[in-house]
């Protein structure tokens, strides 16, 4: 702690025998090593109040990230990959509404029978397929052959 060798723990002593003397100083050692024990368990309380807090701080963050991980977990839950991909279905089928002109009551007795527009013609169009890869042979896992000695010395 303070880093004190032998050598000064004699003279520290020796100081402290002529100081002190010698029918006092086992008191003021004992008293003094009483000290040294309050400081020690102040430290070490102190030590454990921070290890505490930081337990209690990483457990709020544990705490935090389950939280997180519970409201994904429910979310996945609750999909219903049915309900959304019926959902799109009947939105691709549904027929959009053609915005009518305003008519007078006359104009449209006249044109009683409304056509319909004719949908567009489908195009085909031809697109050619990549070619599927050759097949898996035992080639394929064969250690790879040695070079001569003379390829591959470079020719020097």
């Amino acid at each position: 702690m303070f880093d004190i060798g032998w050598g000064e723990l004699v003279v520290i002593g020796i100081v402290a025998l002529i100081a002190i003397g010698p029918k006092e100083l086992p008191t003021v050692l004992r008293t003094l090593g009483q000290y040294m024990g309050k400081i020690r368990r102040m430290a070490a309380d102190f030590q454990s109040q921070f290890q505490e807090a930081m337990r209690e701080a990483e457990m709020a963050e544990l705490k935090k990230q389950a939280e997180e991980l519970k409201s994904s977990v429910s979310d996945i839950a609750s999909f219903d990959p049915m309900a959304s991909t019926q959902k799109e279905i009947e939105r691709a089928l549904e027929v959009p509404e053609l915005e009518k002109p305003l008519t007078t009551a006359a104009e449209t007795s006249a044109d009683a029978p409304t056509a319909l527009p004719e949908p567009a013609q489908q195009v085909e169009v031809n697109v050619p397929l990549p070619e599927p890869p050759s097949p898996v042979s035992e080639k394929d896992f064969a250690p790879a052959e040695t070079l001569p000695k003379q390829q591959a010395g470079g020719g020097g």
